[in-house]
């Protein structure tokens, strides 16, 4: 009997949990190494499939696109990033493209807050002694960090993300400021006790630490630029759990080394992984690798959007989690 189910390939692997449902509802081709897939590869899969199910690590601009399969009707992101994806001209060559929006807030925004947390008291380089063996004991001086009770908090981008930073701010006693393209309802700001600045630029030269919760677009690119950055104090730090390219990373680097900013806490990069050797270097930048969704839960709930904005077009109907143009 012919297999008339959809034909999706899986470029990453993805919790058992849902590669296993894939599996049971579709014609599905799951990758067998988690390794990347090339530009040939992903070329090849998009030939041959009705849907293909990238991630982050899969650059799929105009070229590829020009390349896929006259079957290809739908690429559902497993990702809530979609700056990867050409959207646009996927539109136009009638190819649907959906995200897994909505289900990491809780998970990035606790990633957030471990590096607030972690940068001023210095527990990269207390971890690091220890892991030396070089401890020598308690002393009265030793890595004095900064204490987070009363410093002023600006969070750039309000969206869930933004806002569960702010919950997690209060009971630290950190004073909650955002900058969003638009002000939140007076209710929002009132429950999350956060004070909008209408000026990045102003709110920037105020505050002691920045989170940076925004998406990467053409209008974010380098937002964090040479001139934003030197607005901030030189005894604050720079926290990004959204996209590296939200900031000029070089200029982060000279900054951080000629200390006019005090530390960083990153979780992603402008270059993806490859990032400045400068910059690895500092001993007062924690960096982490991309870790901000990385809970077995979010990961899973990820996969489950995914399923169902494939069964969804599958059955005829519009995806619930489809980008629209409005959304570039």
């Amino acid at each position: 009997m012919a297999d008339n189910r959809l034909k999706v390939v899986v470029t990453r692997r993805l919790p058992e949990l849902v590669e296993t449902r894939l599996r049971e509802l579709f014609d599905a081709t799951l990758s067998p190494d988690d390794q990347p897939m090339s530009q040939e590869a992903l070329a090849a899969a998009m030939a041959g499939a009705d849907v293909l199910v990238p991630t982050i690590t899969d650059r799929i601009d105009q070229s590829l696109l020009s390349r896929a399969g006259p079957k290809l009707k739908l690429i559902a992101n497993y990702g809530a990033g979609f700056d990867h994806i050409d959207v646009a001209t996927a539109l136009r060559r009638g190819i649907i493209v959906t995200n897994t929006p909505g289900v990491l807030a809780e998970d990035t925004a606790d990633m957030a807050m471990a590096l607030i947390l972690a940068v001023p008291r210095r527990l990269q380089e207390g971890a690091q002694l220890m892991q030396r063996g070089d401890w020598d004991g308690w002393s009265p001086t030793a890595l004095l960090g900064h204490r987070i009770a009363g410093k002023k908090l600006g969070i750039l981008g309000f969206g869930a993300i933004g806002r569960a930073i702010a919950a997690r701010a209060q009971p630290f006693g950190l004073e909650v400021n955002y900058h969003a393209r638009r002000r939140v309802h007076p209710g929002i700001e009132k429950e999350c006790n956060a004070v909008w600045w209408e000026s990045l630029d102003q709110m920037l030269t105020r505050i002691d630490v920045l989170s940076i919760n925004v998406p990467h677009t053409p209008s974010t690119f380098h937002l964090m630029n040479a001139r934003r950055l030197k607005l901030m104090k030189p005894t604050a730090i720079v926290v990004n759990t959204a996209r590296g390219e939200v900031i000029d990373e070089n200029a982060l680097t000279r900054m951080l080394r000629a200390g006019e900013l005090a530390g960083a806490g990153l979780d992603v990069y402008e270059h993806g992984h490859d990032i400045n050797p400068r910059l690895r270097a500092l001993p007062n930048v924690l960096l982490l690798p991309h870790m901000g969704s990385a809970t077995i839960e979010g990961r899973v709930e990820m996969g489950e959007k995914v399923i169902i904005n494939v069964k969804t077009f599958a059955d005829g109907h519009r995806p619930p989690d489809q980008v629209v143009p409005a959304m570039l």
